[in-house]
């Protein structure tokens, strides 16, 4: 449970650095680190000192109690873990319209960190550019019919489809269906590539 406080923050980190519109060096120039550690420390490949953590958050221009909101660890022997519909979190991940990210879950397991995402995109949404994320990605389409296209070639889903592709390859997503679609997401991040 202690690594998934720690992959909350470096999250948190990268989420709100993003939010803000602020460049890994800029947030390292502020903060008074080198660009490498922001980047260690955003993909939970090192865990900052506590004054560096605190000249982070203050470079961030955030308050502490903003910043470790809803980062907390009620038991550490739990092994089971409910999530309700209503602790499902907003997530911001690009301007593209009609993807609505939701977090259900984030943790650290076997040394990567996995973040569980329903992402519902709404009829017609679809990205005007490739993306690339540092995960493996998992998808599983649980309502609609979605197009893929992962570098050069188009992929087809439908209900109960699944794919699974490393993110690094430049890839793009549409919703080809008459409805809403909603897909599970698994992003698995390797810490040692």
């Amino acid at each position: 449970m202690e690594d998934d406080i720690l992959l909350k923050i470096s999250y948190r980190i990268k989420e709100i650095r993003k939010e803000k519109h602020i460049t890994i060096q800029e947030l390292a120039d502020k903060a008074g680190v080198s660009k490498g550690l922001i980047s260690q420390i955003e993909n939970n490949r090192t865990i900052p000192s506590l004054p560096v953590l605190m000249n982070i958050i203050h470079s961030l221009n955030l308050d502490l109690t903003v910043f470790f909101k809803d980062i907390y660890s009620s038991n550490q022997q739990e092994k089971v873990f409910v999530m309700r519909s209503s602790d499902y979190k907003p997530l911001k991940k690009e301007t593209a319209k009609g993807f609505d990210y939701q977090r259900i879950l984030t943790r650290n397991i076997h040394g990567g960190p996995v973040d569980f995402v329903l992402l519902k995109l709404k009829k017609g949404a679809h990205r005007n550019k490739m993306v690339v994320t540092d995960a493996f990605e998992y998808k599983y389409l649980v309502k609609g019919k979605i197009e893929y296209l992962i570098e050069d070639k188009n992929y087809v889903l439908e209900e109960g489809d699944s794919i699974f592709f490393d993110g690094r390859l430049g890839h793009n997503l549409s919703n080809t269906g008459n409805s809403e679609a909603i897909m599970l997401v698994v992003y698995y991040f390797i810490s040692n590539d």
